[in-house]
């Protein structure tokens, strides 16, 4: 039995669901999100709370229950307060910019990276911070890995991109490491 499965997960005021052709369409407003009903698994809506039953006890069915049941809730999070990544930029002379709806990356490489964001994702900068939020989490989440993958922190001297709140492990350099001899 699926602990995560077996919960209801509970539709706030303003999100409405349909479940239709294999898919299950979260709504509030004028943002919505689709996601894809897995096999072995069957929804309904009661009494405001969104359920979820295995039609198999096959170990898959088993791990699509719980599965579906968190995609299903992140949605219905995306919808109501929606989902952020913060990323932070060190180093001497990098800096960051938004040119419209371009995020322009100067991080030490002899010319500028330019990353345009997919649709249903929002970059803004200050400082030296990059803030990444939508409603999807899964795409939240990739848009700020694609970002950080540009020029990812180093263990040395902490040069690059990390997440807000990262420790980076810092190696000792040649020099001192010479000198314990």
């Amino acid at each position: 039995m699926s602990k995560i499965g077996k919960k209801p997960v509970i539709i706030p005021d303003g999100v409405e669901i349909k479940i239709d052709d294999g898919f299950l369409e979260f709504k509030k407003g004028n943002e919505s999100l689709k996601i894809k009903a897995l096999s072995y698994i069957e929804a309904e809506i009661k009494d405001n709370t969104l359920v979820f039953k295995s039609l198999n006890t096959s170990k898959q069915a088993r791990a699509n229950w719980g599965t579906i049941r968190a995609l299903s809730q992140n949605a219905i999070d995306g919808l109501t307060k929606g989902f952020f990544k913060n990323l932070e930029i060190e180093g001497v002379g990098y800096r960051v910019n938004m040119e419209g709806d371009v995020l322009v990356l100067n991080v030490g490489l002899s010319h500028p990276i330019k990353y345009k964001a997919p649709m249903g994702v929002n970059i803004v900068t200050e400082k030296n911070v990059i803030k990444v939020s939508g409603i999807d989490k899964f795409l939240v989440g990739k848009v700020a890995a694609e970002i950080r993958k540009f020029k990812k922190a180093e263990p040395y001297q902490g040069k690059g991109i990390k997440y807000q709140g990262e420790i980076i492990r810092r190696k000792v350099g040649k020099k001192m490491a010479g000198a314990t001899k």
